[in-house]
């Protein structure tokens, strides 16, 4: 078992007929790297994960609801009424895995969502094993995990809170600048709520985080000189920035005249820093100049180093996976098939390099990425500690 604060990570996920996946099998690190051709699933691998917080957050009728159904989710090649089934393991870094969640679902025509099957061990013991007697005795107990209720997760409650605290991240700068959420959503992933967020916490950690980023723009914004949180006369939130120019006392603008570029690479370092756990992005080379991009992996190391946070993200950029020497088990390839997309860690596909190859795009003219600077072959020792 863990130890009591030890932080707990995702070591392992199992999939069947979720979206464009017959079967997935995989291990997890602290830092994953999801790479395929478009449309070939990134996304909705990613997607597994938003749905395990979602099933806490909001329950499982909701979270099947919001992505049209079973019927949706059910991958096209799988028979027609085939349960869709996934499973994680979970431990901490001292110690072997501790939690196992397993939820198979399935629908009937036009009734609602069932579940068939939900099973919690810890430390190999079985914690809860569903259907039980109450659900024979009630089958519309069937209709809800056991996960989002409270009267029923106590026993593995830490488990529930570890998966409720996901987050998905694909800020957009244009709804940063214009949030136009509805109000009754609890929050945004393309950062409609990040000037929300960063008012709510304290000004203590509003300022040492602010701080930190200022840290790492500068390198990327050399003019750079002032970053913080400020609320104009209205009350409504705002970032304002001061650069350094001819005047000696530089000149301030707000998040409406920043660059998508530095709006972006902003929400992503709040996001990295505000919370602790599993964070998930989506392409976050997006709107950044490749010399930036190349050292967003070494950024994000450095606030794993800090938070013990585990990350997941997906790209299509040769400068992402340029800038830290990934070891192969840390890329999982996405390769398409006619039955379904198959996912494997690149040190088991004999090309990788070639398929890495035809995935990836270079923003800057002329970069070119090869398997010596992926370092896909060589000893994980070569490379600096996977799980730092």
């Amino acid at each position: 078992m863990s130890r009591p604060g030890t932080p707990l990570r995702f070591t392992h996920v199992y999939l069947e007929s979720w979206r464009n996946f017959t079967h997935v099998e995989a291990d997890l690190g602290r830092r994953v790297v999801l790479v395929g051709p478009n449309a070939s699933g990134k996304t909705n691998l990613l997607d597994v994960f938003r749905f395990l917080r979602e099933l806490c957050a909001g329950g499982f009728q909701a979270a099947v609801r919001r992505r049209g159904g079973v019927s949706r989710l059910r991958c096209l090649s799988a028979r027609q009424h085939s349960e869709v089934a996934i499973a994680f393991r979970v431990g901490a870094d001292e110690g072997g895995p501790d939690w196992e969640y397993e939820l198979r679902f399935a629908q009937e025509s036009l009734k609602q969502p069932t579940i068939t099957r939900e099973r919690v061990t810890r430390a190999g013991e079985d914690v809860l094993v569903r259907p039980d007697e109450r659900d024979e005795r009630d089958p519309e107990r069937l209709t809800q995990t056991a996960l989002e209720q409270l009267h029923s997760n106590r026993e593995f409650r830490d488990l529930a809170e570890f998966f409720g605290a996901i987050r998905y991240a694909n800020s957009a700068p244009v709804l940063v600048r214009e949030p136009r959420r509805p109000a009754h959503l609890p929050e945004d992933p393309f950062g409609g709520d990040l000037l929300e967020r960063i008012g709510l916490a304290s000004e203590s950690v509003q300022r040492a985080r602010l701080r930190r980023i200022l840290d790492v723009m500068q390198a990327a914004v050399p003019h750079l000189q002032a970053l913080e949180f400020w609320r104009d006369p209205r009350g409504a939130p705002h970032l304002r920035a001061r650069y350094g120019h001819w005047r000696p006392a530089g000149a301030w603008q707000t998040e409406h005249q920043f660059s998508d570029g530095t709006l972006r690479l902003l929400a992503l370092l709040w996001e990295a820093l505000d919370g602790a756990g599993l964070l998930l992005l989506e392409e976050p080379e997006i709107s950044l100049h490749p010399k930036v991009v190349r050292e967003l992996l070494p950024i994000l190391a450095s606030v794993q180093r800090r938070t013990h946070r585990q990350v997941f993200l997906t790209t299509h950029s040769k400068e992402l996976l340029a800038g830290d020497r990934l070891t192969a088990g840390e890329i999982l390839l996405l390769i398409p098939h006619e039955e379904g997309t198959e996912v494997r860690p690149a040190f088991s596909v004999e090309d990788a390099p070639a398929l890495l190859d035809g995935c990836l795009r270079s923003e800057a003219a002329g970069a070119a990425v090869d398997e010596n600077q992926l370092d896909l072959f060589g000893p994980a020792s070569a490379a600096p500690d996977a799980e730092a």
